[in-house]
């Protein structure tokens, strides 16, 4: 359960920013430091072998990826 919470937390942001077309009030750094934590986890997941906290941290990252365009896209194109 702890892992689907983690993996999916940016959805609600994505969903967000989606909806009010910005990205004004999403804090960039804490992006980039979520995507480093979760890239850490994941090599920690290679490193012990175990499936689940490799594929939570990489749909996690693919999130973030998602998050991160998405920030970048509505800052060049405001409203």
């Amino acid at each position: 359960m702890a892992a689907v919470l983690t993996t999916f937390g940016f959805v609600p942001q994505i969903i967000k920013m989606q909806r009010t077309r910005s990205s004004k009030d999403v804090s960039l750094a804490t992006l980039y430091q979520f995507s480093a934590g979760v890239i850490l986890w994941a090599l920690y997941g290679f490193h012990i072998g175990d499936v689940i906290v490799i594929a939570a941290n990489i749909i996690s990252f693919l999130t973030l990826v998602v998050t991160i365009s998405l920030y970048h896209y509505y800052r060049l194109n405001p409203d």
